[in-house]
């Protein structure tokens, strides 16, 4: 698969002027807080139209400013993992998993179900419901949703902002496992240099809403004890 990303958005005074294309297993977005990324995320998802530009997904247009071509999210077949893991809380993990084939009318397919339960370690959660699982868990149980709406590009968020650290150790061989064996190509996003170390294979480097450098693992800071963004490489916003 081939994402082509290039375009420009102007939201209030901040900027964004964005183009790359990735076709790894996992393009990673990197760059500090306010570098745009989660911006450019949703204009891929088609929650956010680009002022300019285009996108598109092999030889299929998603967005052509040009054209006047906008495909709306939902005809996108992209999957989407935010921070917060956005379950349902009255319905049990089983039915959450369920709803995003189900929202897209997709037949039940109990062969990939029992895989993507396998693949993400939630079997024996099936029957629980959101606020009796752990931040990691819920975290999985929202990879394993977007996975069985069958997207051909899964989005993710900084997928462990919001965990721990002894959540984030705990999820990160999922990840790991997903990029080698779900055979869904990635866009993720993060500043933290340590988890693109270890996901990404293709690293798009942000800061102030442009691309300053794209590449592999040697377009990242120095690695620092905690993994974080050098202080070199920090916005103001």
């Amino acid at each position: 698969m081939m994402l082509r990303v290039d375009v420009s958005k102007s939201l209030g005074d901040f900027h964004i002027e964005a183009s790359f294309a990735g076709a790894g297993r996992v393009t990673g977005l990197f760059g500090a807080s306010g570098a745009g990324k989660t911006s450019l995320v949703n204009m891929i998802a088609g929650l956010l139209r680009p002022d300019r530009g285009r996108i598109s997904i092999d030889s299929e247009t998603l967005d052509d400013t040009a054209a006047r071509v906008h495909v709306p999210a939902h005809r996108r077949r992209i999957g989407y993992v935010f921070q917060d893991a956005r379950l349902f809380p009255h319905l049990d993990v089983r039915q959450n998993l369920d709803y995003g084939r189900r929202m897209n009318r997709l037949a039940d397919d109990p062969v990939q179900r029992a895989r993507v339960t396998d693949l993400l370690d939630i079997g024996g959660l099936l029957g629980r419901r959101p606020g009796q699982l752990s931040g990691g868990e819920r975290q999985r149980v929202a990879l394993g949703r977007a996975l069985l709406a069958q997207p051909r590009l899964l989005l993710l968020d900084e997928p462990l902002g919001s965990l721990d650290e002894e959540r984030k150790v705990e999820i990160l061989p999922y990840l790991v496992r997903l990029r080698d064996e779900a055979s869904v190509p990635m866009v993720y996003v993060s500043h933290n240099a340590g988890e693109m170390r270890q996901l990404a294979t293709s690293i798009v480097m942000l800061r102030r809403g442009r691309v300053i450098a794209f590449g592999g693992a040697e377009v990242l800071p120095e690695a620092l004890p905690s993994g974080l963004i050098s202080a070199n490489t920090r916005t103001s916003r």
